[in-house]
């Protein structure tokens, strides 16, 4: 079981406040999912192969294949303002 203290100091790291009944509730749920992590960790899992997803993805992706580009007329043509064939930007506020 999770203590109080190491309760306040997992909300300081993600600084969270939190009033009494959250801190016996974050006790509560934090508690149980580490029981849930060491029954996980019981288990004999030594000839289970590590998978990336659950089911076996097939053809997830496209082709990476090569296409033409936009032009630099229809780049530019939705940007509110350009100079020398680049986007105009505001400065970044001091």
């Amino acid at each position: 079981m999770i203590d109080r203290n190491q309760v306040l100091h997992v909300a300081r790291l993600a600084r969270l406040i939190l009033d009494e009944q959250e801190i016996v509730a974050m006790q509560r749920d934090l508690g149980s999912v580490l029981d849930h992590i060491e029954t996980i960790g019981e288990l004999a899992l030594d000839d289970v192969v590590p998978t990336a997803h659950v089911i076996e993805l097939t053809a997830a992706l496209r082709a990476d294949e090569p296409v033409d580009s936009l032009s630099r007329q229809a780049t530019f043509a939705g940007a509110p303002a350009v100079s020398d064939d680049g986007f105009i930007v505001p400065s970044p506020q001091a």
